[in-house]
């Protein structure tokens, strides 16, 4: 079952983590013992232990046991998110210096059949003396290691599971997969599997992704979640699905405040849909993205700017030369700005920014600035049309504006390629390219596409000074502009017959 759940109010044991328990429908349900597997450092401490601090701040006993890991180590790190474990019990039951020496490894019996017992029964006996609602395990390897057989392994998992179900405790056993051959047996035993994974890319840093593997009796959401732990705790990233968001807004179109501008988009890009801004570097795609998102606030709107490419400094810079001023912040009348590391960021935390700008700054204009840096960020993760096209479908769905820029391979004539033909996702298409004439390179803008309604076949001279932005009027009298070199109609050419309204004979 992979369809998220509403939460069920005390009826489910929350993590402590919220992408975490929005995954789980509310978090695990209680009185059951859960596996937490995954490789050495993909985070599995870290999340048990924001799973104990979650009960202890609800009033519950929390139990931490580990084979492994001592009091020192958890403490440390515990310290380096910032948290106190004063309200967790901790039970260390790690070899101590005297089990080095020889008088202590005397025996009649295996040593494994002693050592095994001999854990077993200690941690009866903390659980009867804590009472705890929440136990972490930590880890199955060192019990797998006393256990010498698989049979003998299985059985005292079972054992413990009856016995920890029998106290109405919820437990999470963590495995390291340390083992030769990755053991199945323990997830058919687990009421629920969640595996978290750790990948290390060409560049940049690691990614971190978890999957709830199981999960009997309860429905989550199924696949793959990006996560990353950063101070604090874990921070987990859900997948997006787009069907499960939806709002009411008003329809019309978002504005520029260049009018001619406007006129090119029949009025605007609308609300709820998306425009794919295409052409050369340099040609003006940024600056335009960014000036529907200062329109936008100006109008009492609140827009978010992704910037991939450029520093902020840059942005505001080139604005500032145009005469236009970025008013930063995250409410009603202003702009926000995010610079984004390509290195850094995984494709389930940009989703989260998005979301985080619509839902909690109640954004209307989202540009990414641009698809180039937002493919370059993410080299190496398989589907990304696919989760771009989630996106855009979601930001649709909340009536959200979204300007997405791309930069195309080369500066002029017909050999332009894109280096991701999103064409087919946007609703609305721009081109920009670079023309020459009269020994002066200029720039042309033309609209190839919108789904909401109609637009301009025309094609405008755009140009950027110090009063602003200005698009020129059709240049109806030239054809080959978007090739690069323009001519002049011949007057026996019969699409010279009959000029667009207003145009003019030659270029301004």
């Amino acid at each position: 079952m992979s369809k998220t759940v509403p939460e069920t109010p005390g009826k489910r044991s929350a993590m402590g983590i919220a992408g975490l328990d929005d995954i789980l429908g509310g978090g695990l349900l209680p009185h059951r013992l859960y596996l937490i597997d995954g490789d050495p450092g993909s985070g599995k401490t870290t999340l048990s232990l924001q799973y104990l601090l979650e009960g202890a701040r609800r009033g519950e006993r929390v139990l931490y046991v580990t084979l492994s890991e001592t009091r020192e180590e958890l403490l440390e790190v515990a310290a380096s998110h910032g948290w106190s474990l004063d309200g967790i019990e901790i039970v260390e039951m790690v070899a101590s210096e005297k089990d080095l020496t020889s008088d202590n490894q005397l025996t009649m019996y295996h040593p494994s059949e002693v050592e095994l017992s001999e854990t077993t029964k200690m941690v009866l006996q903390a659980v009867e003396r804590v009472n705890p609602v929440r136990v972490v395990f930590d880890s199955l390897s060192e019990m797998r290691l006393l256990a010498q057989n698989s049979l003998r392994y299985r059985r005292q998992i079972l054992a413990l599971k009856q016995f920890f179900i029998g106290r109405q405790c919820t437990v999470l056993l963590l495995d390291d997969r340390t083992a030769e051959d990755h053991d199945t047996q323990l997830q058919s035993i687990a009421h629920g599997v969640i595996a978290l994974e750790q990948l290390a890319p060409e560049y940049g840093a690691e990614r971190r992704r978890l999957r709830v593997m199981k999960f009997r009796g309860a429905q989550y959401r199924g696949g793959y979640h990006d996560f990353s732990i950063v101070p604090g705790g874990l921070k987990v990233y859900p997948r997006l699905i787009a069907a499960e968001h939806g709002t009411t807004f008003p329809a019309g179109p978002i504005r520029s405040g260049v009018t001619a501008l406007d006129a090119l988009l029949g009025g605007g890009p609308d609300r709820g849909t998306s425009t794919l801004l295409m052409g050369p570097a340099g040609v003006g795609k940024s600056t335009i993205a960014a000036q529907y998102a200062v329109a936008a606030a100006a109008r009492g709107e609140h827009a978010v700017v992704f910037a991939f490419d450029e520093s902020i400094a840059t942005l505001e810079a080139r604005m500032h030369g145009l005469g236009v001023r970025l008013k930063d912040g995250n409410g009603p009348g202003e702009v926000t700005v995010r610079q984004i590391d390509p290195a850094e960021v995984s494709p389930g935390e940009f989703g989260s920014m998005v979301r985080e700008a619509v839902e909690r700054d109640h954004a209307t204009v989202i540009v990414i600035d641009s698809l180039n840096g937002y493919l370059n960020a993410m080299p190496e993760e398989r589907f990304l049309t696919i989760q771009l096209h989630e996106l855009l479908t979601y930001l649709g769905r909340q009536g959200v504006c979204t300007l997405m820029v791309v930069a195309q391979h080369g500066m002029m004539g017909s050999s332009m390629q894109s280096p991701v033909d999103a064409s087919y996702l946007a609703d609305s298409v721009v081109l920009f390219r670079y023309f020459e004439f009269r020994g002066k390179v200029k720039k042309a803008v033309s609209v190839l596409k919108k789904r909401s309604g109609a637009h301009e076949e025309s094609i405008r001279e755009l140009r950027f000074d110090r009063t602003g932005i200005s698009v020129s009027e059709p240049l109806s009298d030239f054809h080959g502009i978007l090739t690069g070199v323009p001519t002049p109609f011949r007057r026996d050419d019969p699409a010279a017959a009959a000029p667009a309204p207003g145009a003019k004979k030659e270029l301004p």
